[in-house]
């Protein structure tokens, strides 16, 4: 997959209801798109459809991590009354990059890694909210799941104020790759936990670096904490739950900033 480094925005609305001007209807007109490099958040495939260009298509989107919905045909007819051919598309806002291509592309910048990873972040306010102040704080990329977090639809990006258009946006099919990757470039990773005895500000933070943000319910996934190099807590003023995840993610960004802006 050829990076490309400056987003290619496209309007984007959900599901039902989309505009005409926000779907890619039929086979051949998404393999081309897909091939031209045009962003895609999501296929509709017909259940039980068939077809030589439907191999094409699942290999496409398995190579630029487009996820598949399978969807009766009813849901399709819903959204346009062209000839679909069993086929719809989403298209993207963003144009989701590849993860390696973007940490050599930070690198080779003269930048030290500031990437943050979203595990289960489905309040897409949230999301805006986070890459905002990934942004603001001197971050260069946001990691999400092909699955379980929230679209980076029309109310994300209005939440993050243009941030998601300026931040590179890696999609990847695996966390727990993207985490292997991010420790074969040197890339220490760190998640939250309640309990932990490292408080956040005694993290190394001028070290290259991601940060995992969990799902506020069930925060990180065990298996992406088990991997993580550095478990740490953000220090309370009194006994209560925790902060909203956007709250901790720009307390934990405006931390790495301090970090590294010391002489």
């Amino acid at each position: 997959m050829t990076a490309q480094f400056q987003h290619r925005p496209h309007r984007q609305g959900k599901p039902s209801g989309v505009p005409k001007a926000r779907l890619i209807i039929g086979r051949q007109p998404l393999i081309e798109a897909i091939r031209s490099g045009k962003a895609v958040e999501k296929i509709l495939l017909q259940r039980n459809t068939a077809g030589e260009a439907l191999g094409e298509i699942r290999t496409l989107a398995k190579e630029y991590n487009i996820p598949i919905q399978i969807v009766p045909i009813e849901k399709l007819n819903g959204l346009t009354k062209a000839n679909h051919q069993g086929v719809l598309a989403l298209a993207g806002l963003v144009q989701y990059l590849d993860l390696q291509q973007v940490i050599d592309h930070v690198v080779t910048e003269g930048k030290t890694p500031l990437f943050i990873m979203l595990d289960g972040v489905t309040d897409v306010r949230n999301i805006g909210a986070i890459a905002r102040s990934a942004l603001c704080c001197g971050a260069q990329a946001l990691i999400v799941p092909d699955k379980g977090t929230g679209a980076l639809n029309e109310e994300a990006m209005k939440s993050s104020a243009g941030a998601l258009e300026r931040l590179h946006i890696c999609r990847v099919n695996s966390l727990l790759k993207a985490v292997d990757t991010l420790h074969l470039n040197g890339i220490k990773v760190f998640t939250s936990e309640m309990n932990a005895e490292k408080k956040v500000f005694q993290l190394p933070f001028e070290e290259p670096c991601c940060i995992v943000m969990g799902s506020e319910d069930n925060g990180v996934q065990p298996y992406i904490h088990k991997a993580a190099d550095a478990h740490f807590s953000i220090p309370m003023a009194v006994d209560f739950d925790s902060f909203n995840v956007s709250v901790a993610a720009g307390i934990i960004l405006y931390e790495a900033m301090k970090h590294r802006s010391l002489p």
